[in-house]
């Protein structure tokens, strides 16, 4: 249990901005574009490109980041396994969040079409 603990406080403290060049790297790798990045993360915490640069800026925590966010309503319907972990199965909120995010990237940058990524019932 204490393992799971020290991983939950690991991602709550990361910055946003150190992972964010690694989502745009992994999808543009793949062929896909920044602004399609931009329309996941904003289907997803309801941030458009300015705030997104914002937080890059800022440097802010992943606890930060989400505490601000207004997360989609669909974001349960986000399921699979990431990082070894079945994302819905995830007890802790804000690594719960993470993985979604984590997890639509993977799909953008597996090509998946963006209909399913943003759930589009």
């Amino acid at each position: 249990m204490k393992k799971a603990y020290n991983q939950d406080e690991q991602i709550a403290k990361m910055t946003f901005a150190a992972v964010y060049p690694h989502y745009l790297a992994k999808v543009e790798k793949k062929g896909r574009t920044k602004e399609e990045l931009h329309q996941v993360i904003e289907w997803l915490t309801a941030y458009n490109a300015e705030k997104i640069q914002a937080c890059i800026e800022e440097k802010v925590t992943f606890e930060v980041f989400f505490q601000n966010a207004t997360l989609n309503p669909n974001a349960p319907l986000i399921k699979g396994v990431i990082c070894g972990y079945r994302v819905e199965e995830i007890k802790n909120p804000l690594t719960q969040q993470v993985r979604y995010l984590d997890k639509l990237v993977d799909e953008l940058a597996k090509g998946r079409k963006m209909e399913k990524i943003l759930r589009v019932l």
